[in-house]
């Protein structure tokens, strides 16, 4: 919720314009390649889902009959694995329990019809089933993702707060970051923002090199998965110079943060330091301050929580000619930074209600002396 822009956008720049956009989702019209594609390169969202029908059902028999007269056939094989999920929302048939068991009923008698078979193994390649129900609206969608496509790979291990790379992908596109410009997160825990920022810079494709359970489908060929992925490692800018650095306070969170930079392939590139907000410095006369900081949500932590906000105050005053970007569930939290907010968006980190508050510095006066500032070395490495 929130992000249905961005996805949309992203979506657009990989050729997809038939495309529309709702609350938590936005559908698009492409062929088989684009379930590759779509896996490979969305950063935003949360999975692929391929939509098998959609229609009114207001009785367990019409959810029953309209299931039943889809084509499962067309992508369920007959070993296929295949449970049912399932979420209901302002509908009559409120049994989410009722509606996933009448939903597998109706596709094993499709099958069965298909198949002409009476019992299915299910050991073989698996489409995890979603019937979801708004207003009485039922669609049927199978996952193409498997695991969700924050997984890319580079994080085995997370700190007490992680942000999913997918919100941290959207948070650095939300800043308007740009890679002639430094990017510093003064609270960088294990690196995910740094690391989803440089990944940007290089025009990474963010599921390049993980697997995805559609890959496992006898009905997609194996070719539009190597194409994508040879598409995504032709377009890497490898040799791109930027400036991302991130510090924190906390060892455990840094050591963790050299991991999983290793990991994406970003040593020697991004640079992480033990240092605390209030000593953050930079050369660069423009950049951005992109940040997750604690929300002094456990008891004890509201006062250093306070502290934090108003050091981070005191260094956007410092870097006064530099954007502050900030993710937080504390309310008001221009009270700390000394000034009100330029632009705040309403977003969910989890199930956690938050806003991203954003403070802009002036824009750069001349391209060609910002370039020069650029080559300067920051202090923050």
């Amino acid at each position: 919720f929130g992000l249905e822009a961005l996805v949309a956008r992203e979506l657009r720049d990989l050729g997809y314009l038939e495309q529309a956009v709702e609350n938590g989702k936005v559908s698009f019209v492409g062929t088989e390649r684009a379930i590759a594609r779509a896996n490979i390169w969305l950063r935003c969202a949360d999975r692929v889902l391929l939509e098998i029908g959609q229609f009114t059902a207001r009785s367990f028999e019409e959810l029953f009959q309209q299931t039943k007269a889809l084509p499962w056939e067309e992508w369920i094989s007959a070993d296929a694995e295949f449970p049912v999920i399932g979420k209901s929302i302002k509908s009559q048939l409120y049994s989410v329990p009722d509606c996933q068991a009448i939903v597998k009923k109706a596709i094993v008698e499709r099958l069965k019809e298909t198949y002409g078979l009476n019992w299915f193994p299910e050991n073989g390649p698996r489409y995890r089933v979603e019937v979801a129900l708004l207003k009485d609206q039922a669609t049927l969608t199978i996952d193409t993702s498997g695991a969700g496509l924050h997984k890319r790979g580079y994080r085995a291990w997370t700190g007490s707060a992680p942000l999913k790379e997918t919100l941290a992908a959207a948070l650095v596109q939300l800043s308007r970051w740009r890679e002639d410009r430094a990017f510093i997160d003064p609270c960088c825990g294990t690196g995910t923002l740094p690391i989803e920022a440089a990944w940007i810079a290089q025009h990474r494709a963010p599921g390049w090199t993980r697997e995805f359970v559609a890959e496992q489908w006898p009905n997609l060929p194996q070719s539009i998965w190597l194409e994508a992925r040879q598409e995504a490692a032709d377009l890497v800018r490898k040799e791109l110079k930027f400036h991302v650095y991130g510090s924190d306070i906390d060892d455990k969170a840094l050591d963790l943060a050299r991991v999983h930079i290793r990991e994406a392939g970003l040593e020697n590139l991004i640079f992480v330091q033990r240092l605390p907000a209030a000593q953050v410095e930079s050369r660069f006369r423009y950049g951005h301050l992109v940040t997750n900081p604690p929300y002094g949500q456990r008891l004890g932590d509201q006062a250093e929580t306070e502290t934090l906000y108003t050091e981070l105050g005191q260094l956007i005053q410092r870097l006064d000619t530099w954007s502050l970007h900030m993710i937080t569930a504390l309310p008001h939290p221009e009270e700390w930074i000394g000034r009100r907010w330029d632009k705040s968006r309403k977003l969910y980190n989890g199930r956690l209600e938050c806003h991203y508050y954003q403070f802009f510095g002036p824009k750069p006066a001349k391209k060609t002396a910002d370039h020069q500032e650029q080559q300067e070395q920051s202090k923050v490495n």
